[in-house]
């Protein structure tokens, strides 16, 4: 089964829930942020943003390559009200403990079994690091769409 992150009817990431030139003091006010972009977009229910901070505490959502990728645990499921990627980019990082730094947080609300697919094209995506260089100094947040979207095509 081939996800399409971009079709019209159910677009995963939408340019109104990117955001760039965020800043935070901490990984929970990050995660609060792509949360509130996700809410705003109508993908979850203001409650799935403790569930994704619950789901942190856990175990860390950084991948690496300076991205993270907070989400909530099964439990939060039923937050969901439809699958969808909101990214907020921290030019200047925030620390997601043992010292890594993640300059991309990608909130993940998904439905279903829809979470690995998911998660798979987003490791696609952030892999080229020079993609990631471009997501981390990008300024606008259409070239962000556009850098993701070109990842996720692979």
């Amino acid at each position: 089964m081939t996800f399409n992150f971009f079709r019209k009817k159910e677009e995963i990431l939408s340019e109104k829930a990117v955001m760039v030139g965020a800043k935070a003091k901490d990984k929970y006010e990050a995660i609060e942020i792509v949360g509130e972009l996700l809410v705003k977009d109508g993908r979850v229910e203001r409650s799935y943003i403790d569930e994704m901070k619950k789901r942190e505490e856990l175990l860390t959502t950084y991948i690496g390559n300076g991205i993270a990728i907070p989400h909530g645990g099964s439990e939060a499921k039923e937050k969901i009200k439809k699958s969808g990627l909101a990214v907020a980019q921290f030019p200047e990082g925030v620390d997601f403990g043992d010292g890594n730094k993640a300059y991309i947080v990608i909130g993940i609300a998904a439905k279903g079994d829809e979470h690995l697919e998911i998660l798979s094209n987003i490791a696609s995506a952030c892999e080229d690091e020079k993609r990631v260089k471009k997501l981390i100094e990008s300024k606008d947040p259409k070239e962000i769409l556009k850098l993701l979207r070109e990842g996720f095509a692979k």
